[in-house]
């Protein structure tokens, strides 16, 4: 396992769709194995290989369980297939450090994906595992955050995030 790069916005892999996984063999595996370390060395809840910019269906989540213990999925081609009711969330992402923006989500969702071994699985989810979910998915689609935001509320988060980058240009 190694630790890839994290690329920031306005990275050209953070707006490409992502290609379906045809394959699903040790380089896979690696890729996800890879993907899980740093998501865990980014203190992040989740990880799509745009984020890393490879450009496969392929996104990694941690949001724990009820007794916060780790709970990694590892989601391959995954897609929404069912969405239910709305709310607000405080959202981040390591693509856009330090910034964190309210975003509104489906407030449960069900998602279909393959395992890393090409079996087919389920997760319907709430909360931090439904947002994170979401979250994620878009980021396979070529979406940001900030594409969920309303044009206001994305022009200021825009300003902000670039004041934060030249900041971190400057120390």
């Amino acid at each position: 396992m190694s630790l890839r790069e994290v690329v920031v916005w306005p990275h050209e892999a953070l707006t490409t769709p992502a290609e379906p996984v045809e394959v699903f063999d040790e380089d896979l595996a690696t890729l996800i194995d890879d993907m899980a370390e740093t998501m865990y060395a980014s203190n992040g809840v989740g990880l799509a290989a745009n984020q890393i910019a490879v450009l496969k269906r392929v996104t990694v989540i941690d949001c724990g369980d009820e007794e916060g213990e780790s709970a990694l999925l590892e989601l391959v081609n995954p897609a929404i297939i069912e969405r239910h009711g709305k709310f607000t969330w405080q959202e981040g992402c390591l693509s856009f450090p330090e910034l964190f923006e309210k975003i509104e989500r489906a407030e449960r969702v069900k998602v279909e994906f393959f395992d890393r071994h090409g079996a087919r699985q389920e997760v319907e989810a709430e909360g931090l595992l439904a947002v994170a979910l979401q979250h994620e998915i878009d980021h396979l689609d070529g979406i940001v955050f900030m594409e969920r935001m309303g044009n206001l509320q994305k022009r200021l988060a825009t300003r902000r995030f670039r004041k934060l980058l030249a900041a971190q240009d400057d120390s």
